[in-house]
């Protein structure tokens, strides 16, 4: 992404600036955060390109100058191209930054604590269509939520940044398209940004490449206040699980569309059933499927039987289908001691006596956490070990016997003392989820993983709020300081909105997810040097990766020149 022309914006200078106005607009790009006072760099116009089958997004911070500016509004024109045809309307969303508190560093933090900017209220409800209003009162309590998009207000000498979503569609006319962001307030004269956006010749696929898992959203009901699935839950699950796809990751199946369990441990999918999972692998894009574990409780004693039956029927309905590829059992998780070792062995060995095609993943890094404990070759398909845990020839061994390696990362974890090079690696610093480290955390994860020959990318929970008696809007900490460790989503009950919410973490983790389509195209193209050129310049090492903000979108870029010289 390039925007604009560099400059640095403080609180007397402006970009686009109306006369006497007292509000000024700054275009920003999307891997950086801008705090509610201060200099940050940006530019007079929004300079974005993207391919078909994409989103791109940007910033556009508005700051008040000469008094506090109330009532702000925001709108953005179609973007239109030469020959009149336009980006519809409706791939074009406007969202207000919330600032979210953080008190308490992160072990290792390298952002400091404070108002960080991070979930993003839209100004107009998904589900009804109505306004997202900032909360106001009337005799009968509080309207709306606690966070609202319209009508907002900004302190003089602030910041409030607006995040913009651009979806180009597949079939798009590639050209360029043209268009402006306007922002009102009572006053003031409005003022405008210039929006330059290139759609590229050239399509992304609907439904991710990189394998991936997130977790499910059963945690969601109680923030919602409905009862576990209940049909309000099963409304609630679904936004949910259509926001996580439209960021690229699969989503796990929800309850209802798991088969009915016979006696002898058999599903069945009926007609209804296949149709309804049929539907949901179409609309979602799914490319992962996780199949349930069984629902035994002596899998490797007395029901035995029954789950070799279950997964062997699974995968059979699954291999009918055509999507046992990419099927997988999340058998186990984190085997910290020697009887979690037996128990993957001896889980790995039932599982693969029942359906021998199905992966079995766990979590667990490619060499032995203790020589006592043994190994684990031959229980294990696909090995997930934490960001700092990779070890390249390790994986590399385990890639060359067949199995596949995914990485995943909790708390704020680096390389454990029993690596294989723990030395060499001890002081190196993998990017870390949580608030107050950098959003390019969280888009460079595929590059990552590209660089290694990782192929899927896992997280523990994308709703983890903690207690429901703890408000991830104004209390992010985890354990008190693994600020939003677990969470890419906040609830949207306290925006006014039935729904999720999404963050901006999300958002860069979903452009992650697309630059790695890039490497794809163009390793298709026979562009795999340089591929892997471009991913090095970025990640030299899991310990050395790029974390200049404006170096992704401008490799990204690089990509999209190597793809267009070879379709043209």
């Amino acid at each position: 992404m390039r925007i604009g022309t560099a400059l640095l914006i403080g609180v007397v200078a402006a970009g686009a600036v109306a006369a006497e106005a007292g509000i000024t607009l700054t275009a920003v790009g999307s891997t950086v955060r801008v705090r509610p006072e201060g200099d940050f760099r940006g530019a007079d116009s929004v300079d974005i390109a993207c391919a078909q089958g994409e989103y791109e997004s940007f910033q556009v911070v508005v700051t008040a100058l000469g008094g506090t500016v109330t009532s702000g509004k925001v709108s953005i024109s179609a973007l239109t191209g030469a020959d009149g045809t336009a980006i519809p309307a409706e791939g074009v969303k406007v969202y207000r930054e919330v600032y979210i508190p953080v008190r308490h560093s992160a072990p290792r933090a390298t952002c400091a604590p404070g108002w960080i900017p991070d979930a993003l209220v839209p100004f107009v409800n998904p589900y009804t269509g109505e306004s997202v209003e900032e909360p106001r009162w009337s005799r009968d309590g509080l309207v709306g939520g606690h966070f609202g998009a319209n009508n907002f207000d900004v302190w003089e000498n602030h910041h409030q940044p607006l995040w913009v979503d651009v979806y180009v569609p597949q079939g798009q006319t590639p050209g360029v398209y043209t268009g402006a962001v306007l922002v009102q307030a009572d006053g003031v004269e409005s003022v405008e940004i210039a929006v330059r956006l290139e759609v590229w010749g050239f399509a992304l696929p609907d439904g991710p490449t990189h394998e991936n898992h997130f977790g499910g959203f059963s945690r969601v009901a109680g923030y919602h206040g409905v009862e576990p699935e209940s049909e309000a839950y099963q409304v609630l699950e679904d936004r949910y699980i259509e926001m996580m796809a439209a960021h690229r990751i699969n989503p796990t199946l929800p309850n209802r569309l798991r088969p009915p369990v016979a006696e002898d441990g058999a599903v069945t999918f009926d007609e209804a059933l296949d149709a309804r999972f049929s539907e949901f692998v179409a609309r979602y894009h799914v490319t992962n499927i996780d199949v349930p574990r069984a629902p035994f409780g002596d899998v490797l004693g007395a029901d035995r039987a029954k789950a070799q039956n279950y997964y062997r029927t699974w995968y059979a309905y699954l291999e009918r289908k055509g999507w046992a590829d990419r099927a997988y059992l999340y058998m186990l998780d984190e085997p910290n001691d020697p009887e979690a070792y037996e128990a993957v062995r001896q889980l790995g060995a039932m599982v693969k006596e029942g359906a021998p095609k199905l992966r079995r993943l766990v979590v667990e890094q490619p060499y032995t956490q203790h020589p006592d404990w043994g190994v684990l070759d031959g229980a294990i398909d696909i090995w997930c070990p934490l960001f700092g845990f990779v070890h390249e020839p390790s994986v590399q061994a385990k890639q060359a016997q067949g199995d596949a390696v995914w990485s995943y990362t909790a708390l704020v974890q680096t390389a454990p003392a029993y690596h294989p090079e723990f030395e060499a690696v001890k002081g190196d610093r993998p990017p870390f989820w949580q608030l107050d480290f950098p959003v390019v955390s969280y888009r460079i994860a595929p590059w990552l993983n590209r660089r290694y020959g990782i192929t899927g990318l896992l997280y523990w929970s994308t709703v983890y709020w903690g207690a429901p008696d703890r408000n991830p809007w104004l209390d992010p900490g985890f354990r008190i300081r693994w600020n939003d460790d677990g969470a890419l989503f906040y609830p949207g009950k306290d925006a006014g909105i039935e729904g999720p919410i999404a963050s901006m973490r999300l958002k860069n983790l979903r452009d992650g997810m697309e630059d790695y389509e890039y490497f794809v195209v163009l390793e298709n193209l026979g562009g795999k040097e340089a591929v892997e050129a471009i991913v090095r310049e970025a990640v030299p090492t899991w310990g050395s990766w790029n974390q200049d903000t404006d170096t992704l979108p401008a490799l990204r870029r690089r990509l999209a020149g190597e793809i267009l010289a070879r379709v043209k």
